[in-house]
């Protein structure tokens, strides 16, 4: 898909972004295992926290590829900041599909200036894949929902400011029962867990949340019961496409560090490149890459048409995980011990692609959704 000059100028201040902030200041938030507010300030500033929201509504404008560029651009500095930041993102998106209500006056400023951080909640301790036997209970009161449970392994859930949060209202596993509301992490009821407890990828914010009697107005349902479900299944294929953009990002950001340091290590009175066996591992790493950024950019094309995209979204990121998965610790194992200083971003990407590999449908899922999409064809 060709991108407008709005759509370019956001693409060149993401790699700008991705190159100053992120690159600059990565070592600091790995060392202190934080990643400060701030940078959602200076990402907003840049137009980051807006991507899709429509101009009218203080945002960009532009297309879901659009998105999906700036995505591979920050994951290939590091991908938990770009979780983060498309996290914060994707709650203005939501709420501006709503720009009449009284939620969305109050919170798509803020979070288009990231005043406010959000996130969307999904999973709990025993729930996660299985995204319909969530337990998080929301019981009508009066002129809203009693809410308690409690939601784990959520990006952003450190600093967050709002929540889009699913819950059940009815029996656990009645997917007709699961609606989607928005909490504020300010408001009584609201408990913050600690951070996870991860070896690495802390810039991700992941963390955990309890509700207890927590009271939500009518007014803070932005999914009724039902809708809620078939629209997360949605949303679920528009991540998988980011996440297997993310994997691009991180695949080629290894291949040209590599790539670099190969150039100017020598061996045996020869630059390391000059080897046949090193450089074909790289060659052969960065012909998948291309081929996974190929499967991605006609994933997002086809959902900018408003195509399904159950299928070639599921297919996007088996390729784009297992391409990165696969050749992450050759291509480290090319540059020996060096690889593993923090100077260099291989072992980040290491713990990053694990990561991919398991949010929004482990490969194991995906694949069994491509057998039953390519069957019934």
């Amino acid at each position: 898909m060709t991108l407008h000059a709005t759509e370019r100028d956001l693409v060149e201040a993401a790699q700008l972004f991705a190159d100053t902030v992120i690159a600059f200041n990565i070592s600091a938030w790995t060392d202190n295992k934080f990643l400060p507010r701030d940078v959602f300030a200076r990402a907003a500033a840049v137009g980051l926290t807006g991507i899709e929201v429509p101009q009218a509504l203080g945002g960009m404008g532009c297309s879901f590829s659009t998105k999906v560029r700036v995505a591979e651009i920050l994951a290939a500095a590091d991908f938990g900041v770009a979780m983060a930041l498309i996290n914060t993102h994707n709650v203005a998106r939501k709420l501006a599909d709503h720009p009449n209500t009284s939620l969305a006056r109050s919170y798509l400023p803020a979070l288009l200036s990231a005043e406010r951080i959000g996130c969307t909640a999904l999973t709990e301790p025993g729930a996660g894949s299985d995204f319909a036997a969530i337990t998080t209970r929301a019981k009508v009161s009066a002129g809203g929902w009693v809410l308690n449970g409690e939601k784990a392994w959520i990006t952003n859930a450190t600093i967050a400011d709002c929540f889009v949060t699913y819950v059940q209202t009815k029996e656990v596993g009645d997917m007709s029962g699961i609606a989607c509301l928005l909490v504020d992490a300010h408001r009584e009821g609201f408990v913050r867990g600690a951070a996870s407890d991860l070896v690495g990828l802390h810039t991700i914010g992941s963390g955990s949340f309890r509700l207890v009697d927590y009271i939500a107005r009518d007014d803070e349902m932005i999914g009724k019961p039902g809708a809620a479900f078939k629209a997360i299944l949605r949303e679920i294929n528009g991540a998988r496409i980011y996440v297997a953009a993310m994997c691009c990002g991180m695949l080629q950001s290894t291949i040209d560090t590599v790539g670099t340091y190969g150039a100017k290590r020598h061996t045996f009175s020869k630059p390391l490149v000059d080897h046949q066996g090193w450089r074909w591992v790289l060659a052969e790493a960065a012909s998948e890459a291309a081929a996974a950024r190929a499967l991605v950019q006609a994933a997002a094309a086809q959902l900018d048409a408003n195509a399904d995209v159950q299928l070639i979204a599921a297919q996007a990121k088996i390729v784009a995980t297992r391409a990165v998965e696969t050749h992450l610790p050759t291509l480290a194992h090319l540059m020996g011990a060096e690889g593993l200083r923090q100077d260099y971003p291989l072992a980040r990407h290491l713990v990053g692609a694990r990561f991919a590999g398991l949010v929004d449908g482990s490969t194991e899922m995906l694949l069994e959704r491509v057998a039953k999409l390519t069957r019934s064809n």
